[in-house]
């Protein structure tokens, strides 16, 4: 991740370094012509353990020594932004925030793979159908809009996110863990939505898997 730096006389953040020593860096503002120096925190590398829907992959991130984490956080990886979801520390306990030094384990969803929502069309006779669609995670969705999902037509009465249910107003596809609502046949929708098929077959549709 890239350090952003900023004059502490201007606020500008036309900075550049002029010299480097380690962690020791020499910083001119090319603004007001400020020159400070910073010691950089210590990076200390963290397991993490990347989901990608039903499939997770092992890597690690580089976090500030002395730095608190929590569930929420976005970090980055090599080549990948990542959501944390779960902390562990030793002994297997889970918490929601720590220091990054006491970090055994992190936790999180890519958030540059698809999000993959799960879908429930009731039918007459208490019959349900079940679904997963991939979505842009910037999309969003309306209580009251109608769709379809795998040949049925439904309006969407209740929007599950991470945490509430909404029967009424919007919700962005990144927040979404299940759309709801009774069959319309016949009924036009305003959108169609896309199956998801599965991780492997989804890397393979885009050139391969890792």
């Amino acid at each position: 991740m890239e350090e952003i730096f900023v004059c502490p006389e201007c606020g500008s953040e036309n900075v550049e370094v002029i010299r480097e020593r380690g962690r020791e860096l020499t910083l001119r503002c090319n603004e007001c012509g400020h020159v400070w120096h910073v010691t950089l925190p210590k990076l200390v590398k963290v397991p993490l353990i990347v989901s990608k829907h039903e499939v997770s992959f092992k890597t690690f991130a580089e976090l500030p020594e002395g730095e608190e984490i929590g569930v929420g956080d976005i970090v980055e990886t090599e080549d990948d932004e990542v959501r944390i979801t779960g902390i562990e520390l030793e002994e297997n306990r889970r918490v929601n925030q720590a220091k990054v030094g006491e970090v055994k384990t992190l936790w999180g969803e890519s958030l540059t793979y698809p999000k993959v929502i799960k879908v429930s069309v009731y039918l007459p006779k208490g019959l349900t159908q079940a679904f997963r669609v991939k979505v842009s995670r910037d999309e969003e969705f309306a209580v009251g809009e109608v769709v379809e999902v795998g040949g049925y037509t439904f309006r969407i009465e209740k929007i599950k996110t991470r945490g509430k249910m909404l029967t009424h107003g919007v919700a962005k596809a990144d927040e979404i863990t299940v759309l709801m609502g009774h069959g319309i046949p016949r009924a036009r929708a305003r959108r169609k939505l896309e199956l998801y098929r599965g991780y492997r077959k989804e890397s393979a549709g885009r050139g391969g898997s890792r």
